[in-house]
């Protein structure tokens, strides 16, 4: 019964968190805040929900598994959605109207 309740609330929260993501996608304006609330909360709802599943399924295989599943998406949204940003970095045109951006800091660092 504990075990349910607990699971029945991880899972609850992850979905809570990726509702909240995907209505932040739709509200924020510039795409580097999209990326970013993509990446924090899809991770952070995504770890919720399966750490849920894992506490629900109990000490099995399948827990085992899921947990290795958590761990990896802990090591690879990070990755993928800083790649995302470094495209969009190098390829959008307006992005200096957006926000500030330093092209190089070697030859225009702050201590220069």
């Amino acid at each position: 019964m504990i075990r349910t309740v607990l699971a029945a609330l991880l899972m609850g929260a992850g979905l809570f968190v990726l509702a909240v993501a995907t209505l932040g996608i739709f509200r924020f304006r510039y795409v580097l805040n999209r990326i970013h609330v993509a990446a924090k909360c899809d991770t952070l709802g995504a770890m919720l929900f399966l750490s849920g599943l894992a506490v629900l399924e109990g000490f099995s295989f399948a827990a085992f598994k899921l947990i290795l599943i958590i761990i990896f998406l802990w090591f690879t949204n990070p990755v993928a959605s800083h790649l995302v940003t470094r495209v969009e970095f190098q390829t959008a045109a307006e992005l200096e109207h957006e926000c500030e951006v330093i092209r190089d800091r070697k030859e225009g660092g702050a201590g220069q």
